[in-house]
């Protein structure tokens, strides 16, 4: 009889042993969920070196893990820190959203690099609309990190442009290009139908609609009655007819220099110009009212020069962040003047190291190839 009491009093206090750990990680976790939204990378540092599994914490109910909430808030150091930790990149809360979906619909285009470089899954969908990474850019116009994105679909060749039309160049065979993958991704559709194009045009987002015209996106994709999504304009609509809805004219004029069919009618018998008096667009009337005359010519987006493809793959493949320049070693990057160079610009010559030479292709839009390592 007591041996008994005594085995269900040690198994009792095992019990609450176990309790007290859960609880002593939930609250740990909190405070690594708390680093990461307020962006305090020492705190971070020391919550994982103490317990690295913290990484895959996530809250109750929404179950936003530390890396969607760094992700949110742009905190791209903390992100770095989580995926050094062995994160899942591809980590769902319940919405199914990644905090590759956060970091896009937020604008934060150095965590969606850093999440790109190591290859987060941009094909995912969330589990409410059906939107991958791309409809989560566009709808706030976010053309950067729309860019980002294609890293691995466009090649670093200049005349990319006339390569997506069909026109016949000399590096047309450098790099390995598909285009049919990336206008399946550019093309994708969320619940409804919709497309990244239909919500860059709804909301007026005339750099980001014209990069995704030059990446192959659809004209004539119309949405779809799913018995699930509101279409207040009517399912049917392309483009064109969200652009008339929005009322930007110069959505309007990029999408039917594309082609766009200026008379096609909705499910409801609208066409986009009755679409736009419906919604007392005027600024969109204009257009819309007559054929233009003559082709308009519309400049590629200065997006597509940037060499992207080839610097991500020497990031993956020399590393991201390199050591400190060694007395050794060659000059040192003419950007930080601090770490080992990796990269060379062609034409100029200048080198950089593989951290500097990716922020200067995120941010900038002049024409600039990579050749390699050096």
């Amino acid at each position: 009889m007591w041996s008994a009491q005594v085995g269900q009093g040690r198994r009792t206090m095992g019990l609450l042993g176990m309790m007290g750990d859960s609880f002593g990680c939930s609250a740990t976790g909190e405070r690594l969920v708390s680093a990461a939204r307020d962006g305090d990378i020492q705190e971070a540092r020391a919550l994982l070196e103490l317990n690295p599994r913290l990484a895959r914490y996530s809250t109750f109910g929404i179950r936003n893990s530390p890396l969607h909430y760094s992700a949110a808030k742009g905190h791209h150091e903390i992100v770095s820190l989580l995926i050094e930790s062995g994160v899942n990149i591809n980590l769902r809360n319940c919405r199914g959203q990644t905090a590759l979906m956060q970091a896009c619909l937020y604008g934060h285009w150095k965590v969606v690099q850093i999440l790109v470089l190591f290859k987060a899954n941009i094909h995912k969908k969330g589990c409410f609309s059906g939107a991958t990474a791309i409809h989560f850019a566009t709808l706030k116009g976010h053309t950067r990190c729309i860019r980002l994105l294609v890293a691995d679909y466009v090649p670093s060749v200049p005349d990319f442009w006339n390569i997506m039309r069909g026109t016949p160049t000399d590096e047309t065979n450098k790099e390995a290009f598909d285009a049919g993958n990336l206008q399946r991704l550019v093309n994708g559709k969320s619940d409804g139908g919709v497309t990244a194009l239909h919500l860059a045009a709804l909301h007026g987002h005339a750099e980001s609609l014209q990069l995704l015209l030059d990446l192959g996106a659809s004209v004539s994709h119309v949405t779809v009655n799913d018995g699930s999504t509101i279409d207040l304009i009517g399912s049917g609509s392309t483009p064109l007819h969200y652009a008339a809805c929005g009322g930007s004219a110069v959505c309007c004029q990029l999408l039917i220099a594309a082609g766009a069919d200026m008379g096609a009618e909705n499910a409801n018998g609208l066409t986009p110009l009755m679409v736009a008096r419906s919604w007392h667009k005027t600024s969109a009337e204009g257009i819309l009212s007559k054929h233009p005359e003559g082709r308009v010519r519309i400049l590629p987006s200065p997006y597509l020069s940037l060499p992207l493809m080839s610097i991500v793959r020497i990031a993956r493949e020399c590393g991201w962040r390199k050591t400190s320049v060694s007395s050794t070693s060659h000059d040192p990057c003419v950007i930080c003047l601090e770490m080992e160079c990796t990269v060379a610009a062609e034409g100029c010559g200048h080198e950089f190291c593989t951290k500097c030479a990716l922020y200067l292709c995120s941010t900038t839009s002049s024409s600039t190839s990579i050749r390699g390592v050096t």
